[in-house]
């Protein structure tokens, strides 16, 4: 035998089965966030009507505010919240060998959810009127706010459920088809905007057929992954074991995760009010919500993928003690997120005004719109990589069960950030933007130290030579790029082909240079996707 076979040598063995799961991670990351970047192009494109429809004024300003609502409450007691807390107990039951109470308890924790998130709907369907009245009458039309959250409440219920779907999938890592599940989700709001929409009478009934939309896409999304659970070791049955410890320790964790993420949407809240009673109830909470729109693109393509696909593993590397490997599947996750949108915030921030002209001055989006939004853009992309690092270190804190950390983080945050909003908002709609980013650098810096206090195998001199190397590179990309659209602008001129041309060579030409500095300074997270295209 050789002497390099690494039946022989243990050590080799641990090495060979580290390069293989690493090669995994990364090809799970790719596919998920091909999926993911699939479902967030579409999603600019779902935007890209609505604000042709719409417009960034009047009335829409009041779905924007109905939508706010349950969307905080999903937060609260959805989706992510659940699958945070639901993950590393469900993915713990699994390390052990206790199949059958794995499923127990998720089966449990299914019909809990179903009927709380049934119960909070309702409360809130009743108490709506007096929810809206804390925003003045946002769009002009308090009613029509008021009515439109009561269509989009079931929407709770859904993505409660959906959360569970998704966690057990994931803990199986199982990846593709969650991501798959917002593709279908803005599929069918896109064809609600382009075939409901129009057909609709009044610009009231408009927005109801837009809200309609949206709880049917997202009943969709709940029962999309559904078949795929069939293919697992266990399903999905009747069950209320609420004594199981398990079960117990699902709240107790959760109640940290729901906290975190209230926080956080609570401040976004909090936004929305001081846009729509301090600054302009009219276009403010509407522009803010377009922004944010563009701004989520990368978040969602990049960060979402790497802590998504990484979360799992994470988990279960706490779950065995192996601390050393958690720490550097942490340090590959800042570096890989820091790779991708230290770049694409710089970008966006230098090319927020020709971006925002290109993809919604259209149709109801008057001219005089576009500088509101892009100004919004630019400071929200300020902040971009933090949040994304704000992501992966609150999935890191929850893998580890330390809840409670990232909730005391969140808390600190949700104060800052309403202390910037009083300091900035003044400035104008792109005050609130600012405060968020300045906040998401805070909250990054905090949750870094407090994780590298936890875990002393995180390799931080090498972490932070890389993201120099990332900085210098992107800085490179974003001064050409911004250089080749103002001489391509003033050339060809902006109509839509114009700016499609003097947009898309800046974008490219940015990303050209980017890699070319990445390759030149020695970033190795650029290898890692060579070797992963090489190896597609």
């Amino acid at each position: 035998m050789s002497e390099l076979d690494p039946t022989l040598d243990p050590v080799l063995d641990d090495e060979v089965l580290e390069r293989a799961h690493r090669r995994r991670l990364a090809r799970s990351t790719a596919v998920f966030g091909a999926a993911t970047g699939v479902s967030r192009v579409l999603g600019l494109v779902r935007e890209i009507f609505a604000a042709s429809a719409f417009g960034a004024a009047g009335k829409v300003n009041a779905f924007t505010v109905a939508f706010q609502i349950p969307n905080l409450v999903r937060a609260l007691v959805a989706d992510t919240a659940l699958s945070g807390a639901f993950v590393p107990v469900f993915s713990e039951l699994l390390e052990r060998g206790e199949r059958m109470r794995a499923w127990r308890v998720a089966s449990t924790i299914f019909w809990l959810v179903l009927l709380f998130t049934t119960a909070l709907t309702a409360v809130f369907v009743l108490i709506a009127p007096l929810v809206v009245e804390l925003f003045g009458t946002p769009g002009g039309d308090a009613a029509l706010a008021v009515g439109l959250s009561r269509v989009l409440f079931p929407i709770v219920v859904m993505l409660g459920l959906s959360g569970i779907v998704v966690g057990i999938l994931n803990a199986y890592d199982q990846f593709t088809v969650p991501a798959l599940t917002p593709v279908a989700w803005n599929l069918v709001i896109i064809v609600g905007l382009v075939l409901g929409v129009p057909a609709a009478g009044g610009e009231d009934a408009k927005l109801y057929v837009y809200a309609g939309s949206i709880v049917v896409a997202t009943l969709v999304q709940l029962l999309m992954p559904v078949p795929w659970l069939r293919g697992l070791d266990g399903r999905l049955r009747i069950a209320l074991d609420w004594r199981d410890p398990a079960v117990r320790r699902f709240f107790v964790l959760l109640l940290p995760v729901t906290l975190t993420l209230g926080l956080i949407n609570i401040s976004t809240l909090i936004g929305t009010l001081f846009a729509s009673r301090l600054i302009d109830p009219e276009l403010a909470p509407r522009a803010i919500d377009l922004a944010f729109r563009l701004y989520m693109l990368p978040q969602g393509i990049f960060s979402v993928a790497v802590a998504t696909v990484l979360f799992p593993t994470l988990s279960r590397l706490a779950a065995r003690g192996d601390l050393a490997g958690f720490g550097r599947t942490v340090d590959t996750g800042v570096r890989q997120i820091g790779f991708l949108l230290v770049p694409a915030g710089l970008v966006s921030a230098v090319l927020a005004e020709p971006i925002t002209r290109l993809l919604y001055q259209r149709g109801e989006f008057t001219p005089d719109q576009t500088p509101v939004v892009a100004g919004a853009l630019a400071a929200f992309s300020v902040g971009l990589v933090f949040n994304g690092w704000m992501l992966l270190l609150n999935r890191a804190f929850y893998g580890l069960q330390q809840n409670w950390v990232p909730t005391l983080v969140a808390l600190g945050n949700l104060v800052l950030n309403v202390a910037l909003f009083v300091a900035l908002y003044r400035v104008g709609v792109w005050g609130l933007p600012l405060a968020v980013s300045l906040s998401n650098l805070a909250g990054a810096l905090a949750l870094a130290v407090l994780m590298w206090r936890r875990v002393t195998h995180l390799d931080t001199r090498t972490t932070l030579g890389a993201l120099a190397r990332i900085v210098v590179a992107s800085v490179a990309a974003a001064g050409l790029a911004v250089l080749v659209w103002w001489a391509l602008d003033a050339a060809l001129g902006r109509s839509l082909g114009g700016q499609i041309v003097s947009v898309g060579t800046a974008l490219a030409v940015g990303t050209g240079v980017y890699l070319g500095a990445c390759r030149l300074l020695g970033v190795r997270e650029l290898g890692s996707l060579l070797e992963l295209r090489r190896r597609a």
